[in-house]
């Protein structure tokens, strides 16, 4: 998603500077290269070597060590597409409002020309302090993106406003920041994702292993590329676009009908169960002296045929999981289902696909043609999977 971006993250003195770790390892799963600012006071939460190997760049910290020709402060500035300051102190914040530069941090922020965001988190009664809220009231005058914190229990021992935002809150924004091109605006795209569930009995059911990562992460790309994104999914997951939570193939069958005339793009990445008992028992099923049990299971909707077979204007997108014969079992699916583009990944190995961050497909089109893309994350497949059908 974010690859030849440099994203420059500058952390400050809070007890929050823990959670910027992950944040760093979420910008590196979207291939962006990532360098690292700190106050002096944020090593007493956080240690550089941690930083150095999760962002795999030095880490700044004292203002004067010179590398090059170029004044340490000015090459981080000049190196950088965006900045993002989590966690930033009331200390931290008043300094940048007020143009005052005593450390790396704040020497960054002044020489810095492109998008910055600033996540704030502190004490509550220092959030609500009337000069920090003014100096942030300058901050966004200066066209500084604000992430307010959220309210919950403080390390402190308050409960109020002032915890960092979510992480996911603070990476979305700089995707969006950092995503000027939007190839996709105006797009109305569906995207499918998750295992669906069918009941046996209220504490039973049929399911499979997908854990949803490659269809969020083809939504969480479509968002970033501009376009109007709906996501049907049976994963929980708090995301900026539309999001709809659904359990069985039957009611993710509703959730498309509902949809599907007023889309552009639909892409099944859900792995749609083929099957569901016939007959659900509405109490739990007891077991007996009896060896075995017979269950009798009859088809679901083939929502991707369905789709292919009503669809007038919309690019239509399969995804099709196999243990064996891959290309050959894809070409006969493609051809079943009359689909645009059917994604094909290798379900039998473990450094792909199911749960994994990683994931290698070949793509096919309905004109017979083959491209292969080879094992990357998720994200960098989802970009790679919008440039075959968009480009």
């Amino acid at each position: 998603m974010l690859s030849g971006k440099t994203v420059l993250i500058g952390i400050t003195g809070g007890i929050a500077a823990y959670k910027i770790c992950e944040l760093i390892r979420m910008f590196k799963r979207a291939n962006a290269n990532v360098k690292v600012i700190c106050t002096p006071n944020a090593m007493n939460f956080v240690t550089k070597l941690t930083l150095q190997n999760l962002s795999q760049n030095e880490v700044g910290i004292e203002e004067f060590e010179i590398p090059d020709f170029k004044p340490e402060h000015i090459s981080y500035a000049d190196g950088a597409d965006i900045m993002v300051i989590a966690p930033a102190t009331a200390n931290t914040i008043s300094k940048i409002a007020n143009g005052i530069c005593d450390n790396l941090l704040t020497s960054v922020v002044c020489a810095f020309h492109k998008p910055v965001i600033i996540a704030p988190a502190m004490n509550c009664n220092m959030w609500q302090n009337q000069a920090v809220q003014e100096n942030l009231k300058k901050l966004a005058a200066y066209g500084y993106t604000i992430l307010e914190p959220e309210n919950g229990f403080l390390a402190c021992g308050y409960e109020g406003q002032g915890r960092l935002c979510a992480l996911e809150k603070i990476f979305d924004a700089a995707v969006k920041k950092l995503s000027q091109q939007k190839p996709l605006e105006w797009e109305k795209i569906i995207i499918t994702a998750g295992g669906t569930i069918e009941d046996i009995d209220p504490v039973r059911y049929i399911s499979n292993y997908s854990s949803g990562k490659m269809g969020i992460a083809l939504a969480d790309t479509a968002y970033s590329l501009g376009a109007d994104v709906h996501l049907i999914t049976t994963v929980s997951t708090q995301k900026p676009y539309v999001v709809e939570k659904v359990k069985s193939a039957r009611e993710m069958q509703n959730a498309l009908d509902e949809t599907f005339q007023n889309a552009d793009c639909v892409i099944m990445a859900a792995a749609v169960a083929d099957y569901r008992v016939k007959q659900q028992s509405e109490q739990k099923i007891k077991k007996t002296s009896d060896e075995e049990i017979t269950l009798t299971l009859v088809k679901n909707p083939d929502i991707l045929k369905h789709l292919c077979e009503i669809k007038t204007h919309q690019t239509v997108v399969g995804f099709c999981a196999e243990s064996e014969n891959l290309i050959e079992n894809a070409k006969e699916k493609i051809s079943q289902k009359g689909c645009d583009y059917l994604i094909a990944n290798d379900i039998s190995r473990k450094d792909i696909g199911f749960s994994s961050d990683y994931n290698e497909v070949s793509i096919l089109k309905k004109d017979g043609s083959i491209k292969k893309l080879e094992k990357a994350d998720k994200y960098t497949i989802a970009r790679q999977i919008f440039e075959e059908i968009y480009g």
